[in-house]
């Protein structure tokens, strides 16, 4: 097994890992999931019919309003939240969002993450140190 450690700067505390779930577009919040099963509704996204719930989420950043937190934080209080935000820029809605949904969030890579990173790899990811180990699979 390949593994690939990447350096970022913390946005949101804390330790998680699983299996990843990357995509090179923006990520958005209200009009984006069903909050029954934790799938992605939004027609338009590559993630389109996926599952966010119990995933590392590696994407570029978060677009919409602040409401994207609204959204995120729903995901937490229905029980299918993802468990790490992996985001190449970080903007307002991704700090907050990482904040009210209690998920760990690193950012500012020495690498970009949605390059390094594939759907299917094992992610842990030490916010608090700003590290992320990838295990290729």
């Amino acid at each position: 097994m390949r593994k690939i450690v990447l350096r970022g700067r913390r946005i949101n505390g804390g330790a998680a890992e699983g299996e990843a779930l990357v995509t090179k577009e923006s990520l958005g919040g209200f009009g984006c999931f069903d909050f029954d099963t934790g799938k992605v509704i939004d027609f338009g996204h590559e993630w389109y019919g996926q599952t966010v719930s119990g995933k590392i989420l590696v994407f570029r950043t978060a677009k919409g309003s602040s409401a994207w937190s609204i959204a995120h934080q729903a995901l937490r209080f229905v029980g299918k939240s993802p468990k790490a935000y992996v985001t190449k820029e970080c903007n307002p809605q991704t700090v907050l969002g990482s904040v009210v949904a209690r998920v760990p969030a690193v950012t500012e890579f020495d690498q970009d993450p949605t390059e390094v990173i594939s759907t299917g790899d094992w992610v842990k990811v030490d916010a608090d140190q700003g590290l992320v180990e990838i295990t290729k699979k």
